[in-house]
């Protein structure tokens, strides 16, 4: 039996000038920078009136994991302390709505949700698209290498 490969060819791009243009603009003019926003705070929203379901959640894990991987790319890097509360907050969230079903706030983890995500609009104003695809590309490294905190314990097999 033959070993399976582990080449992959790399995806062509049909027009390189376009994608290089695309790529130095601001995410924040862009009307996909726009409906992102617009997906993130009415996430928040449905948070804040406990109403959020599981995709609620997702949608701000997504919004804060990218904010900490664009201030580790020194796109609001000084803002690292409150955007670690923030993703406590979410993760106490999280972890109350994981057992009850029922995303609820308290009033701090409120305060610190609204920060971050006022640090994330300022992070998509500020920041190109490309840096904006080697954030993600961050954040997708670091979940696939387990470098990532869970909001539900894994079980051990038996």
């Amino acid at each position: 039996m033959r070993k399976k490969s582990k080449y992959r060819p790399r995806p062509v791009l049909l027009n390189p000038v376009e994608h290089a243009i695309k790529g130095v603009q601001r995410v924040g003019s862009i009307p996909a920078g726009t409906d992102l926003m617009i997906k993130n705070h009415s996430s928040l929203d449905a948070v804040r009136r406990g109403e959020a379901v599981k995709d609620d959640i997702d949608v701000l894990i997504a919004a804060l994991n990218m904010t900490e991987a664009l201030a580790l790319m020194r796109i609001g890097e000084d803002w690292k302390v409150e955007i670690r509360a923030a993703q406590d907050a979410l993760f106490a969230v999280g972890s109350r709505g994981a057992e009850t079903g029922k995303f609820i706030l308290r009033g701090p983890e409120l305060i610190a949700l609204n920060l971050g995500m006022e640090i994330h609009d300022a992070q998509i104003d500020a920041c190109t698209v490309s840096e904006m695809e080697r954030a993600i590309d961050m954040v997708r490294k670091t979940i696939m290498s387990n470098r990532a905190r869970p909001i539900i314990a894994r079980k051990e097999r038996v």
